[in-house]
C-alpha cells in the first residue's frame, strides 16, 4: 500500500482532502489590502491568515482551522455562507464549498460584481415598468429608466444606503416614496428576517441590522416581534412630487445567472399610474428633481 491512509481513500476522506485543498487555495490569493485590513509585518505566506479569514466571517479560529484541514466537523448552512463570502467565492465556487462540506447550500447573496452583461439589457428593454435587481439583503444592484424615474433618491445614493429596506425605514415622510407603510412595513421586515437567518453570522447583514435598528424605531419595533414570512407579490404604492401616487403589483423573479440575486418588477395597477410613470419617463429632468424641504 502506498502512502495514502484508509481514511483518505474513502469517498468522505477524499471529499475532506479536497475541502482542505480548496479553502486554502482561495485563502491565499486574498491579500489583506482586498479586505481593507492593513497588510502587517512580513508574511510567509500569500493570502490571508487563518485567523483573519475567521475573524472575518465572524466564526472561531479553532474552528475553521480545523474546517481548512479537512477534520470531520459540523458545518451549518449560515456559517459555511459567511465564509464563502468571505473568500469571495462566486456561485459555482460557492456551490463546490457546500458540496465538499456535505451542507445543503441555500442561495447566496451577490453583491453585484457577477450580474451577467445581459442583465442591464434585459432591465432596460422592460421600460416602461420600473424593474431593479437586488440581493438578499436588498441592495439594488442593477436598475432601469423607469425605476430611477420613481426612486432618484435611492439610485444617487451612497452605495451602503442603496438598499430597498433603508429607503423604506430611514427617509423621512416628507421624502418617502412608499405611500403604504403602514400595511407594508410589518411585511417588510418579516421577510427581511426570513433572509437574515440564513446571513445572520456575515458581518454586511449584521451592520445593516445594527443601523436600522439604530436609524428607525418603527424597524426595532417590527424586529423585535421575531416575526418571519415568505417574499411573494404585493401592492406596492408609491408617491413622486411631480406626479402624485403610482400603484403597482410587485413581482420577484430570481436570477439564476447570479447567485442570490431577484428582479423585482413593478406592474401599474391602473392606467393612471401607467400614465404617471410614462409622463416621468418623459420629463427626466422632473423626475430627478431633489424634494426641497
Amino acid at each position: 500500500m502506498t502512502g495514502t491512509t484508509m481514511g483518505e481513500r474513502a469517498p468522505g476522506g477524499r471529499r475532506r482532502t479536497e475541502l482542505a485543498a480548496f479553502l486554502r487555495s482561495r485563502r491565499e490569493r486574498i491579500t489583506p489590502e482586498d479586505v481593507g485590513m492593513p497588510p502587517g509585518p512580513r508574511r510567509r505566506t500569500p493570502g490571508l491568515r487563518r485567523e483573519e479569514v475567521a475573524q472575518l466571517a465572524g466564526v472561531g479560529v479553532t474552528w475553521y482551522t480545523w474546517l481548512e484541514q479537512g477534520r470531520p466537523i459540523n458545518a451549518s448552512a449560515q456559517v459555511l455562507d459567511a465564509v464563502a463570502r468571505t473568500l469571495r467565492l462566486d456561485g459555482v465556487e460557492r456551490d463546490h464549498l457546500y458540496l465538499l462540506a456535505e451542507v445543503p447550500g441555500e442561495a447566496a447573496a451577490d453583491d453585484g460584481d457577477n450580474l451577467p452583461p445581459d442583465l442591464q439589457r434585459i432591465l432596460d428593454s422592460l421600460d416602461p415598468l420600473p424593474a431593479a435587481v437586488c440581493n438578499a439583503r436588498s441592495d439594488v444592484l442593477a436598475w432601469n429608466r423607469a425605476f430611477a424615474a420613481i426612486f432618484p433618491q435611492l439610485v444617487t445614493a451612497r452605495a451602503c444606503e442603496r438598499n430597498m429596506t433603508w429607503m423604506a425605514f430611514t427617509l423621512p415622510d416628507c421624502c418617502n416614496p412608499v405611500v403604504n407603510m403602514k400595511e407594508e412595513a410589518h411585511a417588510h421586515v418579516a421577510v427581511l428576517r426570513h433572509r437574515y437567518i440564513r446571513h445572520m453570522t456575515e458581518p454586511g447583514w449584521k451592520d445593516m441590522v445594527r443601523r436600522l435598528l439604530a436609524a428607525s424605531p418603527l424597524f426595532a419595533q417590527l424586529w423585535a416581534d421575531h416575526d418571519v414570512a415568505r417574499p411573494g407579490p404585493r401592492i406596492k404604492v408609491f408617491r413622486h412630487d411631480a406626479v402624485g401616487e403610482i400603484r403597482t403589483r410587485s413581482t420577484s423573479m430570481d436570477v439564476t445567472a447570479a447567485t442570490g440575486t431577484r428582479m423585482i418588477v413593478y406592474t401599474p395597477t391602473d392606467d393612471a399610474s401607467g400614465d404617471r410613470i410614462g409622463w416621468l419617463l418623459e420629463h427626466p429632468e422632473d423626475a430627478a428633481r431633489a424634494h426641497v424641504h
